[in-house]
């Protein structure tokens, strides 16, 4: 009895110690998000224990870092050699890591599953400057046209602009006829975006080129609807709760936002907010909706675990998952079959405006990228140079051509500098 006992004791040892050692020999990776924590705690450790217990040889410890804390903390860890294994990025900051290349690129690794993703994500994902994909789509926004039904009819327009020179001309008919400002486009947090909307370069060749006659020409378009008042006076001033208070006052008769824009007109205007009419955002020469905007997970350079940072944001970008972090974030997946649920498309012939707006976005969202410049030399200074000239071109202070040719002029001084 001693000896089957001393066995069996044996056994179960050898056992426990089978299993410590098989714990102890999984890969361990720490993959950081970027401002999600506290708000989004609950989604991060339950997607996080769900990886971990599909896992026999991979544990992922999640750590989640603030905005503005995130880029020095990550390029310190890539310096120092205790870099992350997947990191949670914007597109700008895709681009600016893959240009400095700060990051791996993994267009073999996924090529396997990269048609879940939509068309635009997976153009967001690749840096231009070398083809390669560089991240892993993860949740997105989009822009839709909110548009009030009644002024509509009372200016004649039957029906919602379907591209963006029809959104100007109808915003003016409505102006001529009712005297409300047409449409608010978003102006403030920067123009280089509506360039690209329009299917304009920006830089090309390492040098500043949007004073071209189609760049003027947009901006003169601009210029003229603010001359006539058929954008508003302070659209440059114009922030996201004006904008909506604005259009609850029936101040102003179109404006372009995420879906959820009209959750306080439906308590604060219910009769503004039941006669809302909801479009998708119409494109233009860049066949993309206004308003895009993506975060991805990417693999930095010097990750000691690449395979099983590919594992987890495969996991993590999965249809299941990003619909989860969807619903809970009243965002965006970047997956066709999570757009393609019920709980984004049971709106699609609702009366409800956000309802309605919900499945229109995420049907726009196949195709939407995100509107910005990547890779400038002192991208604060660029920006705020050439946003001064459109301003001063668009109220009439100079004329589009001048403004631009001043903007040019400075971008493409910081390009040469840049170079010495």
């Amino acid at each position: 009895m001693k000896l089957k006992r001393t066995l069996g004791l044996a056994a179960a040892l050898f056992a426990a110690t089978t299993m410590s050692a098989m714990a102890a020999e999984k890969v361990k990776i720490e993959f950081w998000s970027n401002s999600l924590s506290p708000k989004f705690d609950g989604i991060m450790k339950d997607l996080t224990a769900k990886f971990n217990g599909s896992q026999n040889e991979v544990e992922a410890k999640w750590v989640d870092v603030d905005w503005d804390a995130f880029q020095p903390r990550l390029v310190a860890a890539i310096a120092g050699g205790t870099v992350p294994d997947l990191v949670n990025l914007p597109k700008p900051w895709m681009d600016q890591y893959a240009q400095s290349k700060l990051l791996l690129p993994i267009t073999k690794q996924i090529a396997g599953f990269k048609n879940n993703y939509t068309v635009g994500a997976l153009k967001d994902v690749t840096y231009e400057g070398d083809k390669q994909i560089y991240g892993l789509p993860w949740y997105q926004v989009t822009g839709v046209l909110f548009y009030n039904k009644d002024l509509f009819a009372k200016s004649g327009v039957k029906e919602a602009p379907k591209n963006f020179t029809d959104l100007l001309k109808v915003a003016k008919q409505i102006k001529d006829k009712t005297g409300v400002t047409g449409f608010a486009p978003k102006l403030n947090d920067g123009f280089a975006g509506w360039f690209l909307y329009d299917g304009l370069p920006v830089v090309k060749d390492g040098k500043a080129v949007f004073n071209s006659p189609a760049h003027v020409k947009l901006v003169e378009q601009f210029a003229d609807a603010y001359k006539s008042g058929v954008i508003p006076k302070d659209v440059f001033k114009l922030q996201f709760e004006q904008t909506i208070a604005a259009y609850g006052a029936q101040k102003v008769a179109i404006f372009g936002e995420g879906p959820h824009a009209l959750k306080r007109t439906k308590t604060d205007s219910p009769k503004v907010y039941e006669q809302t009419g909801v479009a998708a955002f119409p494109q233009a020469g860049g066949k993309t909706p206004f308003g895009g905007y993506l975060f991805l997970w990417s693999v930095p350079k010097g990750a000691k675990h690449p395979d099983a940072a590919i594992k987890l944001g495969q996991f993590l970008t999965s249809d299941e998952a990003q619909l989860a972090f969807a619903k809970a974030s009243a965002t965006f997946p970047s997956t066709n079959k999570a757009l393609a649920d019920s709980f984004f498309q049971a709106g699609a012939k609702s009366n409800d405006p956000v309802e309605k707006a919900l499945a229109t976005a995420a049907d726009s969202i196949k195709v939407t990228t995100t509107l910005t410049v990547s890779g400038l030399p002192d991208e604060s200074a660029m920006n705020k140079k050439l946003d001064e000239s459109i301003e001063a071109a668009v109220t009439g202070r100079k004329p589009a051509k001048q403004a631009l040719d001043e903007a040019v002029a400075f971008w493409n001084e910081k390009f040469s500098a840049a170079k010495k």
